[in-house]
């Protein structure tokens, strides 16, 4: 898929600004107004990703990266209601998980041939 579609400009629209967030959010303080604030952004950024991710599909059906988009849905809104609820422990296990597992995706989706990215800087 080396067409630049709406839904691909969208999904990258919102990972790229997601994945700066998240790595913003991992190494500074926690719990301060900033940090919650950059987290409610990341959610939503996460959360529209994912959604579009299911208006792309390569060669017309959903592939083995869609199985993650659903992944990170459950873990970006787990996470936030844990937090929310004061389960401390709930929420960083989730939206790290989701973060890692996210980043560690889309290295791996964007580096395939036939993808966007691998097709826009390998030609």
């Amino acid at each position: 898929m080396s067409v630049l579609t709406l839904p691909i400009q969208l999904h990258l629209i919102t990972v790229v600004p997601a994945i700066l967030l998240g790595i913003a959010n991992l190494l500074m303080v926690k719990g301060t107004t900033l940090h919650k604030r950059i987290g409610v952004i990341w959610v939503a950024l996460m959360l529209v990703t994912s959604l579009v991710s299911f208006t792309i599909k390569s060669e017309g059906t959903y592939s083995w990266i869609h199985i993650l988009s659903i992944i990170t849905i459950f873990n970006v809104t787990l996470g936030y209601i844990g937090i929310k609820f004061g389960n401390l422990k709930l929420h960083i296990g989730c939206i790290s998980g989701a973060f890692i597992g996210s980043f560690i995706a889309g290295i791996f989706a964007t580096i395939l041939p036939g993808r966007f990215v691998y097709e826009w800087i390998f030609g």
